[in-house]
């Protein structure tokens, strides 16, 4: 695997990022295979106070089915997130230890794990390492780093040598080829309960440090007028914070008296003489709301339609919608409507409204859940709602099986059946509905003990308001991919078949979304953009990091990066 190697004297940029002459590698020696292990440590980028580093172990004596690396650190250097290994640390000693999917070298095989870290005033490499504790003596001693932090000053003072071509691509973006344009990532804010505080839709819908970066806030729309302001404060804070957010209102029942049933629950249908009633109702709520400051993007019919559960609900069939939308839609106004939100995206629901001009011309988009969606034979594009240019949506789904009977197992960051949940069910239907066309995907609850942030409930173990390992990887698309970009075509080599990619283009930028549910890592995969490229951002979540910054290797029109095992990670190349 070729390493990209930095000079000893430091790149400065603007600012405070600091491409440091931190590479330490420990080659083999000839005549060293009976020496056990050679240790490749190389700081891929260093800024001021922390680095990002690599470490490859290559086994030079008998197989190892399992395998713990030490080190010491001899400047105060500190470890704060690793991936594709589990590392800790106590006072200057550091411990990395194979994760299930890295766990085994045979005789001249490699293992690779990364880490980012926190460095003062200097930042040497390690010199000694030891495999399972056997010293690794397979190699020489490595280059140290400087000893202190360089001075920024605008220009720099010096370059990089430049790396040799990275070769063949194994993905290559064609922006020629354009899809969906990308409406967002979101979920739903509680539709019975309590609000989002400030501070936590701050941190789902913010693109700072530890924020999520939604961009679709879902909503209820309550029968009862007296219950709408009870999200207006959290709707507010998520168009004012987050960046180009929309908000999408959902009902789930018509008032009681206007229904065959005369209850909320439990279904029954909305009595045709009550349709322009319904219509006024849905458009007061959108009024009221604007009246708040609150503008509704985007306003549903009905929430499940072919669902009449013992709470709030209401039935519909597709003729029945096609026959609202058509002679009341246009009461609703400064929204655009949605039809009709249908379990698993039936077709039987949306169909005769497309199919009518009238009715089709007084909605903006096409929406569906996604429970059964998939079983059914409908994760795929809908070429009905193509053909008339209506936007479809995924507004809900709502996954939590990892816990079995229930298990406080949400809080713990690390936890195998959570991830695994969350990269094979969740983060592959997310990639499955980009690659359908389909332009947002809307979670159930943002605030849940399963789901972006915690919700504090004591059985569960989570932290009300700290964004849980789901949101992270979540931020993957919702953070990156922002609203308006535009899903690109791209190939692959073999090299990358395990890799589920897609990619973007907007604000300037190219960026793709990896997905990497296979056990073991693709090294220097090597992406190849339509143009130069001027900066390459690497982030990446898996089980053992969140959002963890990766180096990334740049060369003309081509990044290299390293895809870790079991992870979904972000690039954004900007051209």
């Amino acid at each position: 695997m070729r390493k990209l190697r930095l000079p000893r004297t430091a790149l400065v940029t603007a600012g405070t990022v600091l491409l440091a002459s931190a590479a330490a590698a420990v080659a083999m020696p000839a005549g060293a295979a009976a020496a056990g292990c050679a240790v490749n440590y190389a700081v891929a980028s260093q800024w001021q106070g922390g680095f990002g580093a690599n470490v490859t172990i290559t086994n030079l004596g008998d197989p190892v089915s399992g395998w713990t690396l030490t080190w010491s650190y001899g400047a105060g250097q500190t470890v704060t997130q690793a991936w594709s290994a589990t590392v800790t640390q106590s006072g200057a000693n550091v411990t990395a230890k194979n994760v299930d999917y890295n766990g085994s070298i045979p005789t001249n095989g490699t293992a690779s794990f990364g880490f980012n870290g926190a460095w003062t005033s200097s930042n040497p490499a390690p010199t000694s390492f030891a495999l399972n504790g056997v010293t690794c003596t397979g190699g020489t001693a490595p280059t140290t780093s400087p000893t202190s932090s360089p001075t920024p000053t605008p220009t720099p003072t010096s370059s990089p040598s430049t790396p040799p071509p990275n070769g063949p691509a194994d993905i290559t973006v064609n922006t020629a080829t354009k899809y969906q344009t990308v409406d967002g990532f979101g979920a739903a804010v509680s539709i019975w309960g309590g609000a989002w505080s400030t501070a936590e839709t701050q941190t789902l819908v913010g693109l700072g440090p530890n924020q999520l970066g939604l961009s679709i806030v879902r909503t209820g729309l309550s029968p009862v007028s007296s219950e709408w302001g009870t999200q207006v404060s959290a709707l507010k804070t998520a168009k004012s914070y987050g960046s180009n957010v929309k908000i999408m209102a959902s009902p789930w029942t018509a008032p009681a008296a206007w229904k065959t049933n005369n209850s909320r629950t439990n279904g029954g249908k909305l009595k045709t003489d009550h349709y322009d009633d319904y219509a006024n109702h849905l458009n007061s709520y959108v009024q009221y709301m604007r009246n708040q400051g609150v503008t509704i993007d985007v306003t549903s019919v009905q929430n499940e339609p072919d669902w009449h559960p013992d709470y709030d609900s209401m039935d519909w069939s597709g003729t029945e919608l096609q026959t609202f939308v058509r002679e009341q839609g246009a009461k609703v106004q400064n929204t655009k409507l949605m039809v009709a939100e249908a379990v698993n995206l039936n077709y039987g629901y949306t169909d005769p409204t497309l199919n009518d001009a009238a009715a089709r011309n007084n909605i903006g988009y096409i929406g569906g859940h996604l429970y059964g969606t998939e079983a059914a034979g409908r994760l795929k594009p809908y070429t009905l709602a193509q053909q008339y240019n209506k936007p479809v949506w995924m507004t809900e789904w709502n996954l939590h099986e990892a816990d079995g009977s229930g298990s406080n197992i949400w809080g713990n960051p690390s936890n195998a059946a959570v991830w695994n949940e969350t990269l094979d069910d969740i983060m592959r239907t997310v990639h499955k509905s980009m690659e359908s066309n389909w332009s947002a995907y809307v979670w159930w609850y943002g605030k849940r003990y399963y789901s972006f942030i915690g919700d504090g409930e004591a059985a569960y173990g989570t932290t009300a308001g700290a964004p849980l390992k789901r949101g992270y990887a979540f931020s993957q698309f919702a953070k990156y991919v922002r609203p308006g970009y535009q899903r690109v075509a791209l190939t692959k080599s073999s090299k990358a078949s395990p890799l589920e990619v897609t990619a973007y283009q907007g604000d300037g930028k190219v960026t793709l979304v990896i997905l990497n549910r296979s056990t073991s890592a693709v090294n220097n995969a090597v992406i190849q953009a339509p143009q130069n490229v001027s900066k390459a951002e690497y982030v990446a979540t898996s089980q053992n990091a969140s959002a963890a910054s990766q180096p990334a290797g740049v060369n003309g029109n081509q990044v290299s990066v390293n895809v870790g095992a079991r992870s979904i990670s972000t690039v954004v190349l900007t051209l």
